[in-house]
Parts: structure tokens; C-alpha cells; sequence
């Protein structure tokens, strides 16, 4: 979809693929974290332009359609993904199937404050939701060695690393090796959307796939040049660069 193997799930879908993932890794001591990044169209049109991120991206073990003209996109092909897996909404599917079956998690990112935040909002919600560690997102990378070694400690099955564009890529590939737990998910400014300091387009923006122009009216010093830049190619690589891969099982 837009150049990037995207996998064709559901947002269910994709939560149980997380719990089977990471009730297997349980059971292998040597596990490396699944890397699982989320596609929309910031991220197809850095792909396309910064031949570095694309290699660093196309390291994901799973690439799941965050953006809705992903989906619109896949409708042209034999094989549509059926909704959207907007990380925002995905970080509380993953926490109730996590409640529910016992899977922790340690919450990597963010200011100090937003992390915290974050985390007393999704304990609150989900009762028995284990969130067995956190950090914020502010270091270096001569202190990922230490920070690697605090996240084995708490044995995690789920690390959400928001550290944004394209740090958490980069760091998700860094210590992919490093790491022991059963995904690995990058997830932006998600820690935001869970506190309520970022607000959720209204649902008819999103299904129509304006989500994107809901923000940037909230935040167009940040934003415009981004959207300016990136929509235009993103929508000429999703026009161009989407079909049907089949793949072998």
C-alpha cells in the first residue's frame, strides 16, 4: 500500500495477533521482540523520499494501516484491509485483551508527565491491565544500554515506544536485539490521545479520512508544512504504488 507491505487486518485482528505473539515468546527465552510500525501517509512519503528511513521502516515484522487512505487505497486490490488500526484506537484494544489474558506492558516516551499521565489513564480504564514499567522518552543513545536492561527487568510482552518521527523507528531496530519481550510498537504521540490532551477527530472525519485536516486546523504552526509537503505525494504513491502480494503459507 504506497510502496509498503501492509498487512491486511482488522483492528482484532490485529490485537489477537499481538496476545498469540507474545504468549509464544513466553515460551522462548532467546525471543526478539516482533517490530510493529504503523503506515500512513507521513510515513509512505518519507518511505519514498529518504531511502535510509525506508530501510529502516521495512525492518518491521508488521506494518499495520494507522492511516484511513490506506485503507481506501487497499480497496483497489484483490485483497482490502478491512478497517483501520489507528494506533489511538489500538492502545486500547491491546490493553483490553492485555487485562483480559494478563500480557504487561512497560510505556516508553513522551514527557515525564504525559507518560504518567497515560499510564493512571489506561490502569483506570482497564482494571488489571499490568503496566509493569515506564520511562519518558528524553535521553540519549549512549543511555539505551541502561534503558534496555530496565525494560528486560520488568519482563514485558508489549513495549510501546513513542518517541516520535523517525526516532522510534530507529530505536525499534536498534535494540531489537537487545530487547526480550513479544512486540515491540512504535506509537507516536499516542500517550497524548490516551490523557485527552490531544483530541480525536469527530468519527465522520475519520471514517472519511480527514482526520489529518481536523489536526491541522488544532495545530497548523506545527503541521501545515508537514501536510503540505507529504499529502500530495502520499496520495500520488497510494494512486500508483498499491496491489495484491500474496504470500506464501
Amino acid at each position: 500500500v504506497g510502496g509498503l507491505n501492509t498487512a491486511c487486518l482488522s483492528r482484532d485482528g490485529l490485537a489477537r495477533m499481538m496476545l498469540q505473539d507474545c504468549l509464544d515468546a513466553r515460551s522462548n527465552p532467546n525471543r526478539q521482540p516482533k517490530l510493529v510500525f504503523a503506515s500512513n501517509g507521513h510515513a509512505i512519503a518519507l518511505a519514498a523520499q529518504d531511502e535510509a528511513f525506508r530501510f529502516t521502516f521495512e525492518q518491521a515484522d508488521i506494518i499495520h494501516a494507522d492511516g484511513q487512505a490506506a485503507v481506501f487505497a487497499s480497496r483497489m486490490t484483490a485483497t482490502p484491509i478491512p478497517e483501520r488500526s489507528a494506533t489511538t484506537d489500538f492502545i486500547h484494544d491491546a490493553s483490553k485483551v492485555a487485562a483480559q489474558h494478563g500480557l504487561r506492558f512497560f510505556v516508553l516516551g513522551a514527557t515525564e508527565e504525559a507518560n504518567a499521565e497515560a499510564v493512571r489513564v489506561l490502569r483506570e480504564t482497564y482494571p488489571g491491565l499490568q503496566i509493569v514499567g515506564r520511562r519518558h522518552g528524553y535521553f540519549g543513545r549512549d543511555e539505551e544500554d541502561e534503558i534496555c536492561d530496565e525494560i528486560n527487568l520488568t519482563q514485558p510482552d508489549v513495549v510501546w515506544v513513542g518517541l516520535s518521527v523517525p526516532l522510534e523507528y530507529e530505536f525499534a531496530v536498534r535494540n531489537k536485539t537487545r530487547l526480550r519481550a513479544g512486540w515491540l510498537v512504535t506509537c507516536g504521540g499516542c500517550y497524548n490521545f490516551v490523557t485527552g490532551a490531544y483530541k480525536r477527530a469527530p468519527g465522520w472525519m475519520q471514517a472519511c479520512g480527514l482526520e489529518w485536516l481536523f489536526r491541522l486546523v488544532k495545530e497548523p504552526k506545527r503541521l501545515f508544512w508537514r501536510y503540505a509537503v507529504t499529502n500530495p505525494l502520499a496520495i500520488f504513491l497510494l494512486l500508483t504504488r498499491t496491489s495484491s502480494l500474496q504470500t506464501a503459507q
